[in-house]
This record gives C-alpha cells, sequence and structure tokens, in this order.
C-alpha cells in the first residue's frame, strides 16, 4: 500500500489492490476470517451467561449487574486492545489477547460468589471481542480501497453473526447434557487454538523506530474528532439493539419460562436468516461503499430496523415469536455493522487504525452494558411492554444522531485523511 502524504502505518500488512474477493485474500485475512468465525462459534460465555448466573441463585436485578460488568470489561479491552495493536503490533496483540482468554474464562465457570463473579466476568469482558480492533485494523492496512474493505468487513460480519448464532444454536442442545460450565471452558479452549494459530500465520510485528511511530497527535486528536464521537453515538443506539438478541431476549423468554433450549432455536432462526441474506446484501453494499459518500443514511435505517425488530420481542410469548424477531433483526445487523465499519474507515487516519477501531468497539461493549441494564429497568418499570418500548426508542434515537454525523462527515473536520489509490472497482 502506497502512502503519499502520510507515513506508511507501524504494522502494515501486504497491500492487495483491486476487488477482494475471497480468492485473492492473503493467508492472514483467511486465518483472523476463520479464527474469527471459531471463537464465536464456541463464544458460549456471554449468551449463556443469564443461565449460568441463574443456576448460581442469582436474581434478575444481580444478573442484569453482573451482564453489565461484562460489559464493562469489554469496553475497557477494545479501548487497551486498539491501542496495543497500534504500538505493540497486530500478531502480539491478538495472541496476548486470546491466551489470556483461555485462562480466564475458566476462572468464570469456577466463579459462585458474587465479589468472584464479577472480577471473572469484567476479566472475560476484556478480551471476549479482542480480535476485533486487531482485524478491523488489518483490513485497513490489507486493502486500500474503500468498496474492498468493506466486502471484507461484510464477510467479517457474517461470520460473527453465524458463528454467534451457530453458538446459541449447539449451545442450546449442549447445555443440558455437558452444563453450561463445560460450554464456557471449550470457549477457552477454542481462544488458545485461535492464539496459537495466529502465532503461526500472521506475519511478525515490526518493531517501530521514532520516525514511525504512531505521532501523538493522532491519539490526542482522535478525542476531538467530531465525527468520530457522533458516530459512536449513533452505533452505540444501534448495537445497543443487537445487544439485546443475547442479554434482553433470554431474559425476556426467562420472564416467560423458557429454557435455554428454547431460546437456542431463536439463534438457529437467526442463523439462517444470515445465511440466505449476507450473500444477497453483501454485493450492493460493496458497490454503495465504492461511492465517495458514507454510509450514514444506511446507518439510520439499520437502527430504525434494529429498535422495530428487537422492539417486538418485548411483545412476543412464544418461542416462534421470539424466533421471528431474531430472523427479522438480522437485516438491521448487517447494514448497521457494514455502513459503521465504513464510515471508521473513511475517518481513521492510518497510524491510529487499532485506536479508532477500539474505540469503535467500545460501542459494542456499551451495547452490551446497556442492553441488560435497559432490559432489566423496563421490566421491572412495565413489563414486556416498558421493554418494547424502550428498545424501540433507542433504534429512533440511533436513527436521529445520523442526521449530524451525515453533516459532518461531508466537512472537513477531525483528522486530517491522507490521499491514496483508489482501484476502479
Amino acid at each position: 500500500m502506497s502512502h503519499t502524504a502520510a507515513p506508511s502505518p507501524p504494522h502494515p500488512g501486504t497491500a492487495v489492490p483491486g476487488p477482494a474477493r475471497t480468492r485473492n485474500w492473503p493467508a492472514p485475512i483467511w486465518t483472523l476470517m476463520l479464527g474469527t468465525f471459531a471463537v464465536r462459534a464456541a463464544g458460549f460465555t456471554y449468551p449463556f451467561l443469564p443461565y449460568h448466573l441463574s443456576t448460581l441463585g442469582f436474581g434478575t436485578a444481580e444478573v442484569g449487574q453482573l451482564l453489565a460488568v461484562f460489559g464493562v470489561g469489554w469496553l475497557t479491552g477494545s479501548l487497551v486492545v486498539g491501542w496495543c495493536a497500534d504500538r505493540l503490533g497486530r500478531r502480539t496483540t491478538l495472541v496476548t489477547a486470546m491466551l489470556a482468554g483461555a485462562g480466564t474464562l475458566p476462572l468464570l465457570a469456577g466463579a459462585h460468589t458474587p465479589g468472584a463473579v464479577a472480577v471473572t466476568a469484567f476479566l472475560a469482558g476484556a478480551v471476549y471481542d479482542a480480535s476485533r480492533p486487531v482485524f478491523s485494523a488489518t483490513i485497513a492496512d490489507t486493502f486500500p480501497d474503500d468498496g474492498a474493505r468493506a466486502s471484507v468487513n461484510a464477510w467479517r460480519h457474517f461470520a460473527v453473526n453465524v458463528g454467534a448464532a451457530a453458538a446459541g444454536t449447539a449451545g442450546g442442545l449442549l447445555a443440558g447434557p455437558l452444563g453450561i460450565t463445560t460450554l464456557i471452558w471449550i470457549n477457552a479452549a477454542m481462544c488458545a487454538l485461535f492464539g496459537v494459530l495466529s502465532w503461526l500465520v500472521l506475519p511478525p510485528d515490526r518493531r517501530t523506530t521514532p520516525g514511525q511511530s504512531a505521532p501523538a497527535r493522532y491519539y490526542r486528536s482522535a478525542l476531538g474528532d467530531t465525527r468520530l464521537w457522533l458516530l459512536l453515538a449513533a452505533s452505540l443506539a444501534a448495537l445497543t439493539c443487537v445487544a439485546c438478541l443475547f442479554s434482553t431476549l433470554p431474559m425476556l423468554m426467562t420472564s416467560r419460562g423458557l429454557s435455554a433450549a428454547d431460546y437456542g432455536l431463536t439463534q438457529t432462526a437467526n442463523a439462517v436468516a444470515v445465511l440466505v441474506l449476507s450473500p444477497l446484501l453483501n454485493r450492493r453494499l460493496t458497490a454503495l461503499a465504492s461511492r465517495s459518500t458514507p454510509m450514514t443514511g444506511l446507518l439510520a435505517f439499520s437502527s430504525l430496523l434494529l429498535g422495530t425488530s428487537m422492539g417486538a420481542a418485548g411483545l412476543a410469548s412464544t418461542t416462534w415469536e421470539y424466533s421471528l424477531t431474531a430472523a427479522l433483526a438480522v437485516p438491521g445487523e448487517i447494514l448497521a455493522f457494514v455502513a459503521a465499519g465504513d464510515i471508521l474507515n473513511r475517518i481513521s487516519p492510518p497510524h491510529a487504525r487499532g485506536l479508532y477501531a477500539g474505540a469503535w468497539g467500545t460501542t459494542l461493549a456499551g451495547a452490551i452494558i446497556l442492553a441488560p441494564s435497559l432490559a432489566a429497568w423496563s421490566l421491572s418499570l412495565g413489563g414486556t411492554a416498558a421493554a418494547a418500548t424502550a428498545t424501540l426508542t433507542v433504534g429512533v434515537l440511533g436513527a436521529l444522531l445520523c442526521w449530524p454525523l451525515a453533516r459532518s462527515t461531508t466537512a472537513p473536520s477531525g483528522p486530517a485523511r491522507p490521499t491514496r489509490r483508489r482501484s476502479r472497482w
């Protein structure tokens, strides 16, 4: 990748010009894609944590609080991992985080007291989604074209979404015979495997010299980048609705007396919708990303879709109704992740790609914190109807925030973005 207006990134991948067809992906991208799918498909910890905590005797309010602690860890970890990806290197950061996950998740599985669960939930949350900032930065390093980046990001979301749905389906089937504690151990083992594979396949990190290291101004200017803050706010609202799939939905189903196996069926419905819709949407989204206009309108539309579909879950009462809402959320999920990724790629300076990706990752963590807390509050306030109204309101708020975001992304604010070659694709 050539950069004419700024020094090259400290930990670049090998630039791949032109269309990002899967046959053109280099080995590190394939490794990250397959590893991301594997750890998410074995990522039983978070979606089944509410059931695990319930078997330990924790009440609804305590479960919501402990899930929020997990989210605080997720938020902290996103920032730390993003910073480390820029400063220490992509491979070093990912391997360290995955091995830390392999050691931390079993501690969470064995914790029983509120204090022990809170500490281990925080640590587990810090490494649970550690691959995302590293993968985001590596995609930006490897593919110089916005359309190519959007294509790879779309398939990454496909891998994450199908993996998460597979975890819900398999977990629902295995939770009874194996127990959720065993499922968390499987999650830890897959983290270890991904860490070892990353060490073997990803290119070594280059040591930086003072002239090559990321200037401190990029880190300071991130705090003053209006575009980044608006993207974070809009994404937080949209992703809070997404997080309802893995936190609010099991809480709602538990309140109706439905089991972990019933919840697994909702994830099966979600997976089927992902398999059907992702290939159809990805091609169109790739073409849209090749345009000069950021996908702020699509981000707004996705927030409305998510607020409506997951808000409807508050009105459901049977397994098939919950499954329908989980499937209806899929188009909004795909649009939200790809649109936000497109905007993030356009505003991220090369030397701080990991930092910006980590900052955006905090919106996922924030959603993990807000969704169960919002569900617990609204359920206690007015039952499932209040939960439906609260979720819909959050989705509408996300759409409204996209209006100032659209204006700011067309204005010359925030860190300057270096010029680069654009492919004709």
